[in-house]
């Protein structure tokens, strides 16, 4: 297999801003020049090869359920396009959607099948969707990071079938009442119980399995820990937690569940580290902090410490003018936060929200040059690198403005606008 191209986020973006001479007067904000300028106003700069520079492939993407055949050559097609439109907007790593339901796309001694590949959880589709998909990765000259949901099985009703090695099928099915509270059912899913040490070791157990059969080059964990504050959700286990406490006080519910979840971070990153010590960890957290505190993640641990994350990607999709979070102010928070000299800093961006309407009560509509601006607010605030979420959004109509200055700010794409009414995106995924 290829040689894995590894990503050391340690140069800080040089964002120029360059006018053209002939523009007459300077664009506000950012903004393009209006149709039929001799000399459309462009947007250059400079960027380490080594800066971080990521898209999100959520499973949608990769989604072969809907497909005629689900065969090797269809996935092959959509996965290839995936790396080209990644390329062309001059982007460095992929951050791939691989085990989303407690199913993988990799073969698994702990874990079925994902349902996406053949549209039943569990089936064998025939080829390795993951070993195709890092060595593709690395051959483009791209970086692969494993996208996983550490306790979600099933959410509103997908996958509407679990298979029988599902582990939440097999636990509920063995005849063993002792570990049928290792996964929870709730109206809006079923998830794992992570205050178990013997769901923490499964989880932990299937991300080793990948790191040691696959060249990953970073495992990536997403904004989903606790699935609800009801303290129904656990309550038989806490209240035998407070019985066990026979000195000092037991912590209380909030603190025991973040206990729960940190316990399952630091034994992740050991188990990579121990595996493979140059492949990375990575959480991406929302960026409202009263929102990561309600479902458990203990943000502060993780930024100050050593052994929980070699990086941080809080999901800063909030605009300039936000209300509630606005963007310099909350990357500015970020900043602050992250003081172990260990963790890198990421930001998320909120691409999808580009020239959307209902997006933060219209402030994206019209402007064209936020993720641009963002851009350049971070490379001030000397952010590691950054990651778009997510690709359809790369080459979608909505957001053509945003991705013509994005590509243009990380040397993708030729100097000149295009004509008014062409569109400028590269080709659609095949």
């Amino acid at each position: 297999m290829k040689q894995a191209i590894r990503v050391l986020p340690v140069a800080a973006l040089v964002l120029t801003v360059i006018l053209s001479a002939n523009a007459g007067r300077q664009p506000q904000n950012g903004s393009p020049e209006p149709a039929g300028s001799p000399e459309p106003y462009r947007v250059e700069q400079v960027f380490d090869s080594s800066e971080f520079k990521a898209v999100w492939v959520p499973y949608m993407d990769l989604d072969q359920a809907g497909e005629d055949g689900q065969h090797f050559g269809i996935f092959k097609k959509k996965f290839d396009a995936v790396l080209k439109n990644a390329k062309e907007a001059g982007l460095n790593t992929v951050i791939v959607h691989i085990r989303p339901f407690a199913d993988s796309f990799y073969r698994s001694q702990y874990l079925p099948w994902s349902h996406l590949l053949t549209g039943t959880q569990g089936r064998d589709p025939g080829y390795d969707a993951m070993a195709y998909m890092v060595e593709a990765a690395h051959n483009a000259g791209l970086s692969f990071h494993a996208w996983i949901n550490p306790l979600r099985i099933r959410s509103s009703g997908t996958p509407q079938t679990l298979a029988s090695s599902n582990p939440h099928q097999v636990w509920r099915s063995d005849g063993d009442t002792a570990n049928d509270r290792w996964t929870v059912e709730l109206e809006t899913g079923i998830y794992f119980n992570p205050c178990y040490e013997q769901v923490r070791a499964l989880i932990i157990d299937s991300v080793r399995e990948m790191v040691e059969n696959y060249d990953v080059d970073a495992v990536h964990m997403d904004d989903y820990f606790y699935p609800t504050q009801d303290e129904s959700f656990d309550r038989q286990e806490y209240d035998a937690y407070r019985a066990s406490v026979t000195a000092g006080e037991p912590l209380s519910l909030s603190n025991w569940r973040m206990e729960q979840i940190n316990l399952l971070v630091s034994g992740l990153y050991s188990a990579v580290k121990e595996t493979k010590s140059s492949v990375l960890f990575g959480i991406s957290p929302q960026a409202n902090l009263e929102n990561c505190q309600n479902m458990y993640a203990d943000i502060e641990t993780w930024c100050s410490q050593p052994g929980y994350v070699d990086y941080i990607c809080p999901q800063l999709y909030f605009h300039f003018d936000s209300t509630v979070k606005p963007f310099v102010r909350t990357a500015q928070e970020w900043k602050t936060l992250v003081t172990c000299p260990q963790v890198k800093l990421y930001a998320g961006l909120a691409l999808y929200k580009a020239n959307d309407p209902e997006a933060d009560n219209g402030l994206w509509i019209g402007q064209g040059d936020v993720i641009r601006r963002q851009l350049e607010t971070l490379e001030q605030q000397e952010y590691d690198g950054f990651a778009l979420y997510s690709y359809d959004y790369l080459f979608a109509q909505q957001t053509s403005a945003e991705m013509q200055q994005v590509r243009q700010c990380l040397g993708a794409v030729r100097e000149k606008s295009p004509p008014a009414g062409v569109d400028s995106s590269p080709s659609d995924p095949v």
